[in-house]
């Protein structure tokens, strides 16, 4: 995975692969940080030079430990946070910066942003984020969305410059809308010279037994500059790179992947707090016999596992 791209106007080239890091953590694979920081080793040396992380992921360390190895003027990261004013903008970026032990962040974004309205709210930790971007501190700022109300958003905003849209071929995941009207938002932000990565390509793990159609899907779409996708081994990442390279996977790989389903699993333990209930925007888990419990809308995303007091919440 030699060929790099710009991401829209921004000066910043990226492998076709983002490595989104979710999967390793706690939440779901488990990896150790050593683990971890190996496989990200491991994608880099085979041309993956993009990764997707967030403050909610808590895994910082692994990406620190993966640094040591590999030079940072040759590495991209974004990172995205709730922050919503100037002090918890602060906040994020002195986190992330001290974490990872760097003095720079390629792309910050404001995550999981609603529509205009929420961007708007969100205002004064965006002009926080242009001014540490003036500094030398950022080098590019955006936001991640799941509703084509806030990829509507982002294109009224021609200050930002990265757009991380949920895409996949059936659409699952986006909230207000159809496959087709996120597209119609992505290719505007796309003419407009916006960076586009795309996420939930694989809608959480669902679409795997389709993998090739989904792949080819995204691949198919020139409005989109790369791709985050989760990965938890050297064999994941292997065959990743080369269904986006070369439009197949080796079958041996192949099979391996289909064969695996993924879960979300509670623990025993759980005690029905509605915490994780409250903080899923898809309707993805209920409380149901007194205990947290999957949905039919659920992606796997994982997320709700990040807010869990108790740790009971795991997808594997």
């Amino acid at each position: 995975m030699d060929m790099k791209k710009e991401l829209g106007s921004s000066g910043i080239y990226v492998s076709k692969i983002c490595f989104g890091s979710l999967t390793m953590t706690p939440f779901q694979s488990n990896l150790s940080i050593e683990e971890g920081a190996n496989l990200i080793e491991y994608a880099f040396e085979r041309g993956i030079n993009f990764l997707d992380t967030a403050e909610l992921y808590d895994n910082y360390e692994y990406i620190k430990r993966a640094l040591k190895s590999i030079k940072r003027d040759e590495y991209i990261i974004t990172t995205k946070s709730y922050a919503y004013d100037k002090a918890t903008a602060e906040k994020s970026l002195e986190k992330a910066l001290r974490e990872l032990g760097t003095n720079y962040i390629d792309i910050f974004l404001l995550h999981e942003q609603e529509s205009v309205h929420t961007i708007r709210g969100h205002y004064e930790a965006i002009e926080y984020f242009i001014r540490q971007k003036e500094k030398g501190y950022i080098r590019a700022i955006g936001i991640s969305t799941h509703k084509v109300a806030g990829a509507k958003g982002f294109n009224k905003y021609p200050e930002l410059d990265i757009l991380h849209p949920l895409i996949n071929y059936k659409g699952l995941g986006i909230l207000d809308g159809s496959r087709d009207d996120m597209i119609e938002q992505i290719k505007i932000a796309s003419k407009n010279k916006k960076g586009i990565y795309a996420m939930k390509i694989l809608g959480g793990g669902h679409l795997i037994p389709d993998v090739t159609e989904a792949i080819s899907f995204i691949n198919n779409l020139d409005c989109i500059d790369s791709i985050a996708i989760g990965m938890q081994s050297r064999e994941e990442v292997d065959c990743n790179i080369s269904l986006v390279e070369r439009g197949l996977y080796p079958e041996y790989l192949v099979d391996r992947l289909r064969e695996k389903k993924r879960k979300l699993i509670v623990a025993d333990y759980c005690t029905g707090c509605s915490i994780c209930v409250n903080k899923c925007r898809l309707g993805g888990i209920e409380i149901k016999n007194g205990q947290a419990s999957a949905t039919e809308k659920c992606i796997l995303c994982g997320y709700c596992a990040n807010y869990c007091p108790d740790f009971c919440i795991k997808v594997i």
